[in-house]
């Protein structure tokens, strides 16, 4: 009987007084700091590069610059604005663990509009320039934490690239220069890279292209007269931090 009334009164208590008997629980999650609460998210079965997650990336790079009485190698710049931007899409689908096929989708335009110097005569010049470029790819990632939020990986890819560029000279008002490119770019290279993740299923990626053969297949013609047509071949094998790219990504799947 005395059992009995022990139990009746313990819940009494909880019914009235509920903050008293789990304050102690609710206290201890609040001393969590923010590093601790995104700490444990990632150490309880996080696994972000397990067989069938899918991989979505996005990079991108922007210049505008604004020129005044700049001097310049081959030219003066009197006044004029160039704006030039590059951006990547990436996604992939793991194949087995750590194993990632994938497909790079990039676009990059320079633009150019100004007054310009070139000893002996002052123009009006006018240039744009656009390419696209497709790298289907596979890349195995190696975790250097247990949890799995900090790894490096090494990205192997095939390049195929298109790309033209138009350039206009006025001259006394009435002499018109005009240059058109086209080209043809292909690329195999290996660049690897460092995937952090700083909140949940984002990640930070950062990579640089160090080995490759690149080939690049150009024609260009003058005032619409027969194009003159270029072929370039080179291996590069060093680091380059000009090459470096920055982006963010995001993978699907993490805590299934």
């Amino acid at each position: 009987m005395r059992n009995n009334y022990g139990f009746i009164i313990i819940l009494a208590l909880a019914m009235l007084f509920p903050d008293v008997l789990f304050s102690q629980e609710e206290k201890s999650d609040e001393n969590y700091t923010a590093y601790e609460l995104m700490s444990k998210y990632y150490n309880e079965d996080f696994n972000p590069f397990k067989k069938r997650n899918v991989y979505v990336g996005f990079a991108f790079s922007l210049n505008d610059l604004q020129q005044e009485n700049t001097t310049g190698l081959l030219q003066n710049v009197v006044n004029g604005q160039s704006l030039d931007y590059n951006l990547v899409f990436k996604g992939g689908y793991y194949i087995n663990r750590y194993t990632m096929v994938g497909f790079n989708f990039s676009y990059t335009s320079d633009k150019f509009s100004g007054t310009v110097f070139r000893d002996p005569d002052t123009l009006q010049s006018n240039s744009i320039s656009r390419g696209y470029d497709f790298t289907p790819n596979i890349r195995p990632s190696i975790p250097l934490s247990r949890n799995e939020r900090l790894s490096v990986f090494i990205e192997m890819g095939l390049t195929f690239g298109y790309s033209t560029g138009l350039t206009r000279n006025v001259k006394n008002i009435d002499e018109v220069d005009k240059r058109y490119t086209e080209a043809f770019h292909f690329r195999a290279g290996i660049s690897p890279g460092v995937t952090f993740f700083v909140i949940e299923n984002f990640a930070f990626e950062a990579q640089l292209n160090v080995i490759g053969y690149d080939l690049l297949v150009s024609e260009q013609s003058v005032n619409d007269n027969a194009p003159a047509r270029k072929v370039n071949q080179q291996i590069d094998a060093n680091i380059n931090l000009l090459s470096l790219k920055l982006g963010l990504a995001y993978y699907f799947g993490t805590k299934k």
